[in-house]
């Protein structure tokens, strides 16, 4: 092992000390990857054929249960391990894993009434420490992501489950507390992998957070576990009792951190020292030399569901103490929505977008919800929030009673209009950050700058305070999205009912403390509404409501982010509603 760390830390220097090639400004824009495997990709294959699979990603990995996680690039890291009973596939459309087929209408699988539905499972599958898998470790992952003592960050996946038998060994009955057109919210994707029941059982309560398969999972995936070094490296080797006797390909496999997307796409689009880089999220200036002719890599991109965003803090992170960011203490001018509607007219969406994506890696937007189309709002272009108007929005502040200082800075009842805007270490949102800065300064607002490193930002540590869950900032900025085409669980992270503060561990989706009846009203009326029509209706005004009220502030509507893969791995395909890896079982080269 301290061999190949030496290996990785010669090619890293090697590659820290290149030169960028020149800018081709004249480079086609990037065109997503093809979401069916070539024939090339399924040609036959023979388990541990290939050495070593490299991969770099830019975020590092904190812990490997996604039940615990905040961030995609845990659940990543825990995917090659880690299975849920079906995937969602590229087109939408789950994909059997530990199950033996995707139940539905057709074949009897989901009820009539759409209140359960009857998964089989596939039998003979292994843990790769020998033991069996059975439906009970499929109906224990249930109850430990429901049990509040948890504090599961999946945990919104499971609102309408009420319950989760296992009928026999091989069968496992979801029942739905309301009845449902989407049976597929629980079960599907890695927010609902499924945990060996041995390995867990005693930390299914408050003590979860201790557990040791944290970090060393026992799976049924096509790797295990190696080495695991937090937010550093994550070695992997074959799980020689996968089921598939043909697979993996590779030996082993190797994320490594490194610390930003420019050393990431150097690596594998210039030198070939990696055979992936994740999410190369570059300003389009910076990526398209990258992908230019005589890249080493193709890109893997496809249109996504992740919107880059501006939250606000409905509370007061600048108290001290127990009460710092909890929605019990409301934000001094943020509660205000003419304040907040303020902060959004007064950035330029499109020229960010422009400027740093491009219509390269990603197209400006005013909608919180993108894709599928379908569901994307019409209304939001007429709104006054999402036209950049710097007069409009000053006269709002003034109307609302915060005046300019001799300083230039307003204030109002002795409370100044200061706020710490925080995102993560990443050139681009960098550049964002420098753009509305000035913007948000030149009409008398304060504003100090705050970057993060991913590993940070995104973990699930209840003791460091720089989490995103914890905001303890005014305005913070990350790219988000959904996995699954009907998203309902994403908006529910808008709901009163997942604000989670100090005494949950953090471990809320409502990471801006946002509370509205209206909102919530909605959102139960989606839980039981099974007219797909009238469904979509409803994401529609979920959507509106938090645009026009400037709850959160969409800023670029992301393809799935562009990684890049070598031009000889063979695999990789992109996935709207799935991570990276989601198919990690199928590469070879």
């Amino acid at each position: 092992m301290g061999s190949n760390r030496k290996a990785w830390r010669g090619w890293l220097a090697m590659i820290a000390i290149g030169v960028l090639v020149s800018a081709c400004t004249q480079a086609a824009p990037v065109a997503p990857a093809s979401s069916a495997p070539s024939a090339a990709a399924t040609a036959a294959v023979t388990r541990g054929q290939g050495d070593e699979l490299k991969l770099l990603y830019w975020q590092g990995p904190t812990i490997l249960n996604p039940h615990l996680s905040q961030g995609s690039k845990d659940q990543d890291a825990a995917r090659p391990i880690l299975e849920s009973l079906a995937t969602q596939g590229p087109e939408g459309t789950p994909i059997a894993r530990l199950a033996a087929e995707v139940p539905n209408r057709a074949n009897g699988g989901f009820a009539a009434d759409g209140k359960s539905i009857t998964w089989k499972l596939k039998t003979g599958i292994k843990w790769s420490d020998g033991s069996d898998f059975t439906a009970d470790d499929v109906a224990f992952s249930w109850q430990y992501q429901s049990n509040p003592a948890v504090a599961a960050t999946t945990a919104a996946q499971i609102a309408n489950v009420a319950s989760v038998e296992a009928k026999d060994k091989s069968t496992i009955l979801v029942t739905f507390k309301n009845a449902t057109s989407n049976p597929y919210q629980w079960g599907v994707g890695i927010v609902s992998a499924i945990l060996q029941k041995a390995q867990f059982s005693a930390f299914n309560g408050a003590n979860a957070k201790d557990a040791p398969g944290n970090q060393r999972p026992i799976g049924t995936g096509p790797y295990k576990l190696k080495e695991f070094k937090s937010n550093d490296i994550v070695t992997y080797e074959m799980n020689t009792l996968y089921r598939d006797a043909a697979k993996p390909f590779f030996k082993t496999v190797q994320i490594k951190t490194v610390a930003d997307a420019t050393i990431a796409a150097r690596a594998v689009c210039q030198t070939g020292d990696v055979d992936y880089g994740w999410s190369l999220n570059l300003a389009a200036d910076q990526l398209r030399p990258f992908l230019a002719a005589g890249s080493k890599c193709d890109n893997v991109a496809a249109p996504g569901a992740s919107t880059e965003q501006i939250n606000l803090n409905y509370a007061n992170p600048k108290i001290a103490g127990d009460g710092r960011s909890e929605a019990s203490n409301p934000h001094p001018f943020f509660t205000d929505v003419n304040v907040r509607r303020a902060f959004a007219m007064a950035i330029d969406r499109k020229t960010i977008a422009d400027q740093i994506w491009g219509g390269l890696t990603g197209d400006v937007t005013c909608n919180l919800l993108n894709q599928p189309p379908t569901i994307r709002s019409p209304n939001t272009a007429s709104f006054d929030v999402c036209k950049y108007d710097q007069a409009a929005a000053a006269k709002l502040l003034d109307t609302a009673g915060w005046v300019r200082g001799a300083d230039g800075i307003r204030a109002k009842g002795g409370v100044r209009m200061e706020v710490l805007y925080q995102t993560t270490v990443a050139g681009f949102r960098q550049q964002v950050q420098d753009v509305i800065k000035k913007s948000w300064e030149s009409i008398g607002i304060k504003v100090e700058l705050k970057a993060i490193p991913a590993g940070v930002f995104f973990s699930s540590d209840v003791a460091n305070p720089d989490t995103s869950a914890k905001f303890f900032a005014d305005v913070q900025e990350y790219g988000n999205g959904y996995g699954d085409p009907d998203p309902e669980i994403y908006m529910s992270a808008y709901t009163t009912e997942n604000i989670k503060g100090r005494a949950a561990q953090w471990r809320g989706t409502n990471y801006n403390r946002y509370s509205n009846p209206a909102y919530d009203a909605l959102f139960v009326q989606l839980t039981k509404e099974t007219d797909l029509a009238k469904r979509k209706d409803l994401f529609v005004q979920m959507n509106d409501i938090l645009v026009r009220d400037a709850v959160v502030i969409p800023i670029a509507a992301f393809l799935r982010p562009v990684s890049g893969k070598a031009k000889n791995l063979k695999g990789p395909i992109a996935n709207v509603w799935e991570g990276d890896l989601w198919n990690i079982a199928d590469w070879s080269k």
